[in-house]
């Protein structure tokens, strides 16, 4: 959960959605567009002036001046007094005789004596006093424009009346009549648009920011590395072809593949040299490759690690050591009839279950058939045996195990391993999965080597990949050598 944000994260998290904010806010605009065009009735509008005076016939200067400022103040008293329901009532009646009762009741509300109510005529009034005069402007608003005016018109023939029986002091009159006008002040189209795109606009960008405010899944590989001050091995960008999303779930992509992008090669021959950094300092090179759950890609990461490390004249062995879900031997083509399971039960011998020159300086030891019992294998004697045998043999052994959350499997092989790479997938691996690992790695006394972060989404793999196929980079145009990796990865494209 993100508890603050810098310039930077904002924009960073906005540019992230821009396409999901400017969709939005295009279809915010869109239905308030849709909505006041096709939807909202058209409205008009007309007006008039009343002009309040405290006393009539004045023809000094002086009581003149005096005349108007007295009228001022008796304005807002007038104005109320021209909200009052009986001036509604009397307006009302004269609309009744003005207009056919259907014309009328699509302009106000009507009740059950058939009347007009003067709620319905109020709501269509807007009467306001113009600043440092003693004039009050009524502007009335209809669905029909000749009854906007007969509104105005109406109530300055029964105003005069009301307003000497109700204030006995001055009066009220116009010098003009409201006219009709026949262009719609109402629905502003042009106005409700830009209103519904900005809504649109700061609902997405709310809902963006609510949902990242509490997603505690796995995007930061900084604080990642800063929180178990552990090191960050590598992260590998998330890829995929026009036709098809690729998911580590259901796509295995191995460095060698035609289709491998560039940057994903990248990213490997960085964790090859990361890893070599990491084992510098223990005896065994054997380590385990895991996840905190399935579907974070642990399975393919470990068998393009074997390949990288393979590719740099290594000889390695990868062993498939999730018994219960193996996949090495779908990702390599292998046959799986014998392997892990078989070997360490003594149905078969080690070097009988290893498949040898899968690539290049790369073995492979498949799972085998699935046995009754995965975790006891695992912990055996005779796994910590073969292991140690084969440590002899090998420049470095990396081990497919099953996501540590869901089994202890990864766990029981604490003492004939140097340590564990925990795969961490980018947006789906939590905070909280990460630490139920920690705690089992610590309990188990298991070395955490680092984390891998995988599928991370990143705009600069874009901008790295056009080099993937046949194009390079380096000073001045120059081609540089292609190392293993690249050179099978052409190979195989021209075939």
């Amino acid at each position: 959960m993100n508890q603050s944000y810098s310039i930077k994260d904002i924009i960073r998290l906005l540019l992230s959605h821009i396409w999901l904010i400017i969709v939005i806010t295009v279809l915010g605009a869109g239905a308030a567009f849709g909505i006041s065009k096709f939807l909202l009735p058209l409205q008009y509008s007309s007006h008039i002036t009343m002009y309040v005076q405290s006393y009539t016939g004045i023809t000094e200067n002086a009581n003149s001046a005096n005349n108007i400022s007295n009228s001022k103040q008796l304005v807002n008293t007038y104005m109320e007094v021209l909200k009052d329901d009986a001036v509604m009532n009397a307006v009302a009646e004269k609309l009744s005789k003005q207009f056919e009762e259907n014309v009328l009741s699509q302009n106000f509300t009507i009740n059950d004596s058939g009347k007009i109510t003067p709620a319905s005529i109020r709501s269509c009034l807007a009467i306001s006093s113009v600043t440092d005069t003693s004039a009050v402007k009524v502007n009335a608003t209809a669905k029909n424009a000749e009854v906007a005016a007969a509104i105005c018109n109406d109530l300055t023939q029964v105003a005069p009346q009301y307003v000497e029986e109700a204030v006995g002091v001055g009066s009220i009159n116009t010098i003009d009549t409201a006219k009709v006008y026949n262009t719609p002040v109402a629905p502003n189209i042009m106005k409700n648009t830009m209103i519904g795109a900005v809504a649109g606009f700061m609902l997405i960008v709310l809902i963006i920011f609510l949902i990242d405010f509490f997603d505690n899944t796995i995007k930061d590989t900084d604080a990642l590395g800063k929180k178990y001050n552990k090191a960050i091995i590598g992260d590998i960008q998330a890829f995929g072809d026009s036709k098809k999303k690729r998911d580590a779930d259901d796509v295995h992509l191995k460095l060698t593949d035609k289709d491998a992008p560039f940057y994903i090669i990248e990213s490997y021959k960085s964790i090859r040299t990361n890893l070599s950094f990491a084992l510098s300092t223990v005896e065994k090179k054997t380590f385990v490759v895991s996840s905190a759950n399935p579907g974070e890609g642990k399975s393919t990461t470990s068998a393009n690690i074997a390949i990288a490390i393979a590719q740099s004249g290594s000889h390695v062995l990868l062993i498939d050591a999730d018994m219960r879900k193996s996949v090495q031997h779908k990702i390599f083509e292998l046959v799986n009839k014998k392997g892990l399971s078989t070997a360490v039960s003594k149905m078969h011998t080690p070097d009988e279950c290893i498949q040898k020159n899968v690539m290049e300086n790369l073995d492979v030891m498949t799972a085998g058939p699935i046995p009754p019992n995965p975790s006891e294998l695992l912990a055996s004697e005779m796994m910590e045996q073969m292991l140690n045998e084969l440590s002899e043999k090998y420049d470095a052994i990396l081990i497919d195990t099953p996501p540590v959350n869901v089994v202890t499997d990864a766990m029981e092989l604490a003492k004939s391993v140097s340590g564990i790479v925990l795969v961490v997938r980018y947006g789906r691996t939590t905070d909280e999965d990460v630490d139920n690992v920690f705690k089992r790695v610590e309990l188990a006394n298991m070395n955490l080597l680092g984390f891998i972060l995988n599928g991370v989404k990143s705009k600069h793999a874009g901008y790295y990949s056009k080099y993937g196929k046949g194009k390079y980079y380096g000073y001045y145009g120059a081609k540089p050598e292609l190392d293993t990796v690249e050179a099978k990865a052409e190979t195989q494209g021209k075939d």
